[in-house]
């Protein structure tokens, strides 16, 4: 049987309860998700994402297809969002079935670790003060996406 594999980029919210219940309905022993929410690192106001649909959905697709091929799951839900998110949205969603929690938990830590550093998302901050950056990549995200080459 082929894995249920869902993945949707937009700028709507999601309810990760909803989320979950499709991947717990399949016929597996293990359920490991992540959500990411925009954190208030002092003063963030909001957080804007931007990207290029086709690209964007096309290298998900991706990332998906390799955490399929590398462990034996039953189903993936990846969302992520775009546009602007105030502090507290939730902003990504990895969810991963399988008959056991190992492969579960980690092709869920292997996908967020790579949507982190591959899917191409541009983010500026929004800060309270009407000041904003562009986010810039960060080592430590590539660091945890290259011990997956690894192994």
């Amino acid at each position: 049987m082929a894995p249920r594999l869902v993945v949707r980029v937009g700028p709507e919210d999601f309810d990760p309860a909803a989320e979950l219940a499709p991947l717990e309905a399949l016929p597996g022993g293990a359920v490991a998700s992540f959500t990411g929410l925009v954190r208030d690192d002092g003063g963030l106001e909001a957080l804007h994402l931007e990207h290029y649909p086709a690209m964007t959905e096309r290298q998900i697709g991706e990332i998906v297809a390799r955490a399929a091929a590398r462990w034996p799951l039953l189903g993936v839900t990846v969302i992520h969002r775009h546009g602007t998110l105030p502090v507290g949205a939730r902003i990504v969603f990895v969810g991963t079935a399988s008959s056991h929690r190992t492969a579960a938990l980690e092709a869920c830590a292997f996908l967020i670790d790579w949507l982190k550093v591959s899917a191409p998302f541009w983010k500026r901050t929004l800060r309270r003060d009407g000041s904003g950056t562009w986010v810039e990549a960060a080592a430590e995200d590539d660091d945890r996406a290259a011990r997956w080459s690894g192994e």
